[in-house]
């Protein structure tokens, strides 16, 4: 047997497939798929949609083994509704198929990119949110912050009425001892602590164990605080206030209109000792020996000048007192107190003796 003879009988057995033999009838579906595909190119007026085109080896692998004659690439509508679900994916967007490997396919190579290149959904890939889905979570998101921010912020009407559960209703518009006892109370913080004194500073009160509402906003707006827990949080802050030196001179100074009587020009002895232990009484090294000297000093009241210059002194004069001119412009009481502390230390004869002789 020849060639020629071995080539005829191929061709024959192409063209005139046995129904019986499944190798011959994959044979003579491939060879129409090449005949169709090649007629797709031709440059006639048919323009069939190939999309939903699927080949005889697709549709013998379903249980489909219809007859394809020529020019038959268009599906049947069964069909066609059939797998219209499958091949569109959420939103309605075409999904790409992957196509199976067939054994009698390898020859040729022009598959598109889309029948080779599985899907992200076939793979299962994560998907990336929506931009819809993205929106929602920042609008959630800034709501929720918003909310915080809102609670958070201060509130004049809630300020006001919160200074309200501290007055009497014959007059609402003063804080008085009580109310003051009671607010105190709330916050945690006695009567007498420093930091009482830094908050009137705040609100400028005019006077000791009282607060006027106007007095109350002007503080506590500046310090942003319409509830016990918010003053709560400030009270670290009132007292880091007392380690600046520019504040503390000027909280010094307020203090001393705050806390003496208005119907007098100076300031009592007694009240002038207790805001001094509250002032100076853990800074300054000498207040115990300036506390003696005031006990058994003739002093009765401190006037203002006396004051500012006790915080001067206290800050500038050395413990020894090396660095105290008698010359310079101290108040007589400072003066004798230097003289006073000498003698207790036994320095010998006074400078006030030496200065009069």
């Amino acid at each position: 047997m020849n060639l020629t003879s071995i080539f005829s009988n191929n061709i024959a057995e192409v063209r005139e497939p046995e129904e019986d033999s499944s190798s011959t009838t994959s044979s003579y579906y491939e060879t129409n798929y090449i005949t169709d595909q090649l007629s797709s190119f031709s440059l006639s007026s048919d323009t069939r949609p190939l999309d939903n085109y699927q080949t005889p080896w697709e549709q013998s692998h379903r249980g489909s083994h219809t007859e394809l004659g020529e020019g038959s690439g268009s599906r049947r509508p069964n069909e066609e509704g059939q797998d219209q679900g499958q091949l569109l994916g959420a939103g309605g967007m075409p999904r790409s198929k992957r196509r199976a490997p067939s054994s009698t396919n390898h020859h040729h190579h022009h598959h598109s990119t889309s029948e080779m290149a599985p899907s992200a959904h076939e793979e299962g890939m994560a998907r990336q949110p929506t931009k819809r889905l993205r929106h929602t979570a920042n609008a959630r998101r800034y709501t929720k912050s918003e909310d915080v921010s809102s609670a958070s912020s201060f509130s004049q009407k809630r300020c006001v009425s919160w200074f309200r559960e501290y007055t009497m209703p014959d007059d609402p518009d003063m804080l008085g001892p009580e109310g003051m006892e009671k607010f105190c109370e709330d916050i945690g913080v006695e009567p007498e602590n420093v930091v009482m004194l830094v908050l009137a500073y705040k609100m400028n009160a005019r006077q000791m164990g009282f607060f006027t509402l106007s007095e109350w906003m002007k503080g506590l707006s500046e310090l942003q605080c319409d509830s016990i827990a918010k003053v709560q949080q400030k009270l670290e802050h009132l007292r880091n206030l007392l380690s600046e030196a520019q504040t503390f001179k000027g909280i010094y100074r307020y203090a001393y209109d705050f806390a003496r009587d208005k119907d007098q020009r100076s300031m009592d002895m007694e009240t002038a000792k207790v805001m001094l232990q509250l002032l100076l009484g853990k800074h300054w090294p000498l207040f115990a020996q300036f506390a003696q000297f005031l006990e058994q000093s003739k002093y009765k009241v401190i006037n203002k000048d006396q004051w500012c210059n006790i915080l001067e002194f206290s800050r500038t004069i050395s413990h020894d007192l090396t660095n105290y001119d008698l010359d310079g412009a101290w108040p007589v009481m400072l003066d004798e107190f230097v003289e006073w502390l000498k003698i207790q230390r036994g320095e010998g004869v006074t400078s006030l003796e030496s200065r009069g002789s």
